[in-house]
């Protein structure tokens, strides 16, 4: 690791653990943080894990975190993470990219409730259906995850977890209004029934409105200047029932509906977008044994993306449907767990305007992964292999170690390889697609540095993840039997950096920040990957006292580039937001949100338009 951002951020990072090693002991009260050495993580390993002994880079977010955010949008929350960038064309009802690590949107694999989710065709999760008030966390695992998760998983695993039931039967809402006409209002009923035979249950569902303002700017040829608002209307739920003890029966599903528009120039109407997804599990968890735990899902994601411009020809819908059948068995061996899986997954797209992309694509996988702990010292080792019917065999693998040099210290280092399968788009998709595409590749190694003693926190990792047989654009087509451009393995990639964060707890303050020094670089052109920066961060302070909490939080980014070819450079930015909530009964509380309080005009995606400031308020009942 001898390139100039991974010195230059090493050095900084050994800087500021000095010191804040230096002051770990110092007694502070409670910590306030989501994540705590004690809790459960799921995401890192496929099944519940105590975060000390997580080898993995991740972040947690809780529900609380969630409503005191007033964000917009997932997106809106996920921006203000470390090691998180993203690019939207326009406002919250629009097209959103996550980029994780600075690898490329369709990267990362995005579950809910442990349903794989996104469009075949293109590759990416559609991040506007995802509501947020039906969710209860997230979890953000970095780096390559296919040797757990199969295609995808390069730079990693975000899944959203929605409220699940327990104890008494609690009913909470929510009604907000803020700036642009935008209107909130959601409603959940959760709880449980006592004995052998329990039965759980958590019903949500919400309705989001909002005038929006003009996705595009002067200068696009799309540009209109009437605003672009959206409409979303969502529910989602979980049940189970405990058969007997050890054994348990379980449903999940999500069900949204996103109506947005956006520009398609100033003599005509705007374009019409909906964008549906449906997704459902059952699932059987059984005790098999005193050491050995098993779990059957069965899952169906849709996502259904359609455009109307208001000309035929123009029309579009597309429909992604996933079927994915699981069988995971956790073993315990003393101290130390073997984990085994065996899953089948069917791809299919519809689309009566594109009948190229209707094509169907079938993968079974068999996996093995073990966890082992012997004293201080910590290990992973995970092999999987995916057998489509289209791209073949690929198999991944992973090993990590770590060494607790005490209860709250800990550090690790790990190599992963990983992959991701082409999409329908470029695999069939008319004058682009080439149905003998490849996956791409990454192998990916990495140190990390952790410290928590519940009062103090702090993390560091470094990382390097080379990509190889790279899906990109390609003019002429290497393919002599084809004419003009079209997609095709050509590039290399290289995604390194280092990411950091700290948080501290100081009287009735909370000061948190994360900096990522990053270069996404094309090997084969030498330019930055579009729309990622080498440097961005957040900041935070935060006052909790009784009753009242509020908070201020800095985004900062720096420069990037609009394309490939890095001729379009889009500016650095800094966000300056600003919330309070006060709880003034057991029961009721209300949220007030300030964002982009300067007024920031900024962009993530050329000629796309950026909210302005914008203000939001809430009352919220039950909600803890």
């Amino acid at each position: 690791m001898s390139s100039p951002v991974i010195r230059h951020a090493a050095a900084t990072s050994l800087a500021l653990a000095i010191p804040m090693a230096a002051s770990m002991t110092v007694a502070a009260p409670a910590h306030a943080q989501t994540i705590t050495p004690d809790s459960v993580i799921v995401t890192a390993t496929r099944s519940p894990q105590l975060q000390r002994d997580v080898l993995s880079d991740i972040v947690t977010l809780g529900a609380e975190e969630i409503a005191r955010s007033g964000a917009g949008s997932i997106t809106d929350l996920l921006q203000r993470q470390r090691g998180i960038e993203i690019s939207r064309n326009g406002g919250p009802g629009t097209n959103s990219s996550v980029f994780l690590r600075g690898a490329n949107a369709n990267q990362t694999v995005v579950l809910v409730d442990g349903v794989r989710i996104g469009s075949l065709s293109s590759g990416t999760a559609s991040w506007s259906g995802i509501p947020l008030q039906a969710i209860d966390r997230v979890e953000i695992v970095y780096g390559p995850m296919s040797s757990l998760y199969g295609a995808d998983a390069i730079g990693g695993v975000i899944q959203i977890f929605t409220k699940k039931g327990a104890g008494p039967q609690t009913v909470s809402a929510s009604l907000g209004a803020g700036s642009d006409k935008t209107r909130k209002f959601d409603a959940s009923i959760f709880g449980a029934t006592a004995g052998d035979n329990s039965f759980s249950y958590a019903l949500s569902a919400g309705k989001e409105k909002s005038d929006g303002f003009s996705a595009t700017k002067p200068g696009s040829t799309s540009y209109n200047a009437d605003d672009d608002g959206y409409d979303r209307v969502s529910t989602s739920g979980q049940f189970g029932f405990q058969v007997a003890k050890g054994h348990d029966l379980g449903l999940v599903f999500l069900n949204s509906r996103t109506d947005g528009q956006f520009d398609s120039g100033a003599s005509r109407y705007d374009t019409r977008s909906q964008t549906k997804l449906s997704n459902i599990g059952v699932f059987s968890k059984n005790q098999l044994a005193a050491n050995w735990h098993s779990t059957v899902q069965v899952a169906k994601a849709e996502d259904t993306s359609v455009s109307d411009t208001g000309v035929a020809s123009a029309y579009s819908r597309i429909e992604s449907k996933q079927t994915d059948a699981t069988w995971q068995n956790d073993i315990r061996i003393g101290e130390d767990t073997l984990q085994v899986l065996f899953g089948h997954r069917e791809e299919e797209v519809v689309s009566g305007t594109t009948p190229a992309l209707g094509k169907v694509r079938k993968t079974d996988s068999y996996a093995g992964a073990y966890s082992l702990k012997r004293g201080a010292h910590l290990a992973t080792f995970g092999l999987r292999a995916d057998d489509s019917s289209q791209y073949g065999t690929k198999t991944t693998g992973s090993a990590g170690y770590g060494y607790r040099f005490s209860n709250a210290l800990r550090a690790s280092a790990s190599y992963a390889t990983s992959f991701r399968a082409p999409t329908f788009n470029e695999l069939y998709y008319p004058g682009f697609g080439y149905e003998n595409n490849k996956p791409e590749q990454g192998r990916n190694a990495e140190a990390g540095l952790h410290y928590d003693d519940g009062v103090t926190e702090f993390g560091a990792s470094i990382y390097r993840n080379k990509l190889t047989d790279m899906l990109v654009t390609t003019t002429p087509c290497p393919d002599p039997a084809r004419k003009g451009s079209c997609a095709y393995n050509v590039n290399h990639a290289m995604l390194e950096g280092v990411s950091l964060s700290a948080s501290r707890r100081l009287g009735a303050f909370t000061v948190a920040g994360n900096a990522d020094w990053q270069d996404p670089k094309d090997e084969t052109t030498g330019k930055s990957l579009a729309r990622r920066a080498k440097k961005h961060g957040n900041a935070s302070v935060e006052y909790a006292s009784g009753a009242v909490a509020a908070g201020a939080e800095l985004q900062v980014s720096g420069n990037r580039f609009d394309d490939a070819a890095n001729a379009r450079r889009l500016g650095g930015y800094s966000l300056l937001n600003l919330y309070a909530t006060w709880q003034f009964t057991r029961d009721w509380s209300v949220l007030a949100r300030w964002n982009n309080v300067t007024d920031k005009n900024y962009e993530v995606a050329r000629n796309y338009a950026t909210p302005g400031a914008k203000f939001f308020a809430a009352l919220r009942y039950g909600i803890k």
